[in-house]
């Protein structure tokens, strides 16, 4: 399968906003679920390396200014791995460092992923004093036995009294859930979303759980997994109990109060620029002739030894081909469920509607994508089968 192309090159009049993500790849033990670049600390023999991971970011950051130039950073997200491993301390250092280089929105949002294993309340309030506004509490689930299932390192009552912390300091705290977990069922899975909603959190990150190659599970999947139907009536239970409690399902697996949507992840969804720092991170950056991306050294150890040594040895640049622009913007965009304005595709690629007309016509006559000329919006049917809407911006 070959993608479009097109005669010319993208020309962008504006470039979109600019987000930060800096990946702390260090957990207490890797979950058999999860493909993320993550590294147990049973691994690290001289414990973890917090003064020398910071300074390996900051020097990373440094290396990608002249590409941002003048730029503002609206949004900052601190994912993993278990960034809440680090200390407040160094999570302040680093911040201070990065307004040091780059200039922070006032009002920008700045997101720390939080595990409910390495909660302290005074951690926890060293964060908010760190400049942290965001927690994102990954949670899965509230029961034990589940919890256990799934090789977390929390039970539920360690979960619960995370979130109680966070939601007397922070303005915005998610929590992620997972379903269709193994030997669930429509009510436990209920269970785990009511206990999610009770606690007053203004957004849910609900995820179906998945056996991803070269994971432990996508080797041997864990026994009692639901069958299709079951699993399609959890999800239909969680979504269901999410909206009736007044949770607008805005993103594919992204449920939100009024106001407390993940502005970080909404920069993504839109084909805003992001710069990724950090072992393994990603990042995306146009240019008005251009749009590139970056990966970072992988293996922490590689990364931070790259960062000591030579920092551009460690970053791996790619300009995306003009032919890959609408289906990467398309990628993103219809993931949300309200869609992006029409005039978006020509903004952050350089490429106009009428260019991928035939494809838009095609998703259009399979019902994937709604008729609205002014806005890329997917049916209900598209949102079922996002693959499919997907695929119509591939051209045989």
């Amino acid at each position: 399968m070959t993608t479009i192309t097109f005669p010319r090159p993208a020309c962008l009049s504006a470039l979109p906003p600019l987000s930060l993500y800096i990946h702390i790849p260090w957990c207490i033990k890797k979950c058999p679920y999860c493909d993320f670049n993550s590294h147990s600390l049973k691994n690290l023999q001289n414990g973890l390396p917090e003064a020398d991971y910071v300074a390996a970011l900051l020097t990373d950051l440094q290396t990608e200014l002249p590409h941002v130039w003048g730029r503002k950073v609206e949004t900052v997200f601190i994912g993993g791995g278990t960034p809440s491993l680090f200390s407040a301390d160094a999570i302040a250092r680093l911040l201070s460092g990065i307004r040091a280089l780059l200039p922070l929105q006032p009002d920008a949002e700045i997101t720390l992923e939080a595990n409910p294993g390495t909660f302290e309340i005074e951690k926890f309030k060293g964060f908010k004093d760190a400049g942290i506004t965001r927690l994102s509490i990954g949670v899965q689930s509230f029961d034990d036995e589940m919890l256990q299932r799934l090789g977390r390192v929390h039970n539920g009552g360690e979960a619960l009294a995370a979130i109680d912390t966070a939601l007397n300091l922070f303005e915005k705290v998610n929590i992620d859930l997972m379903y269709a977990l193994p030997h669930q069922t429509v009510q436990t899975a209920l269970s785990d979303v009511q206990t999610a909603i009770a606690t007053g959190a203004g957004h849910i990150s609900a995820y179906h759980l998945t056996m991803e190659p070269n994971t432990p599970f996508g080797h041997t999947p864990p026994q009692g997994l639901p069958q299709d139907d079951a699993a399609l009536d959890i999800e239909d239970a969680v979504h269901g109990a999410l909206a009736q409690a007044g949770f607008r399902h805005y993103e594919t697996s992204a449920f939100a109060r009024a106001g407390k949507e993940c502005r970080h992840n909404l920069n993504y969804w839109q084909f805003g620029d992001y710069l990724g720092i950090g072992a393994g991170a990603h990042g995306k950056i146009s240019h008005h002739d251009r749009i590139g991306r970056t990966v970072r050294r992988r293996h922490p150890t590689e990364y931070l030894a790259a960062m000591q040594h030579s920092p551009a040895a460690a970053v791996e640049r790619k300009n995306i081909a003009e032919g890959d622009l609408a289906f990467e913007f398309m990628m993103n965009a219809l993931r949300l469920t309200d869609g992006v304005p029409a005039a978006l595709l020509e903004e952050r690629t350089g490429i106009s509607t009428a260019q991928i007309m035939v494809q838009i016509e095609t998703a259009r006559r399979k019902g994937l994508l709604e008729p609205n000329p002014t806005v890329f919006r997917p049916s209900e049917k598209g949102l079922l089968f996002l693959n499919d809407l997907l695929q119509c911006f591939l051209a045989d």
